[in-house]
């Protein structure tokens, strides 16, 4: 399988297969003869486990050292999961705030109409040249 075949399989550009292989994420591409890549299943299930752990927010950095643990030949078991959990956590914390965002623009859009109402109020009390004192008054009054 071409590099082409093996990006659209994988859900990822062919820039990004040759940058995974630059930074030494995909280390057993096979070439031929003219140094054409050529993907394997293995290749194929390497490239979608980083593209997941990249979808993940693991940085580059960190997903390099858990995969030189797997291609070890030593047991990293431990280390590997050590580094599945910090990124779970990283996530956890990023669900947190993003979870935030998602409440405050929820109530902002919930009280629009109100936040909208009391701006026309106070546009209508300026054309109308109410004193600042009178439109301050008017205001409390829509809360």
């Amino acid at each position: 399988m071409n590099i082409k075949e093996a990006a659209a399989k994988c859900g990822v550009s062919a820039n990004t297969i040759r940058y995974y292989e630059k930074v030494g994420l995909l280390t057993t591409i096979d070439r031929t003869p003219s140094g054409i890549r050529t993907f394997g299943e293995r290749t194929l299930s390497r490239i979608s486990f980083v593209r997941s752990m990249r979808q993940a927010g693991m940085p580059i950095a960190t997903l390099k050292t858990y995969m030189g643990l797997i291609d070890d030949e030593a047991n990293h078991h431990d280390a590997q999961l050590a580094l599945l959990k910090e990124q779970r956590a990283i996530m956890a914390d990023k669900k947190s705030d993003i979870q935030y965002a998602i409440d405050y623009l929820t109530y902002k859009i919930d009280h629009y109409d109100d936040h909208i109402s009391q701006v026309e109020q106070k546009l209508q009390a300026l054309e109308k040249g109410q004193s600042s004192d009178e439109l301050a008054e008017s205001s409390h009054k829509c809360l």
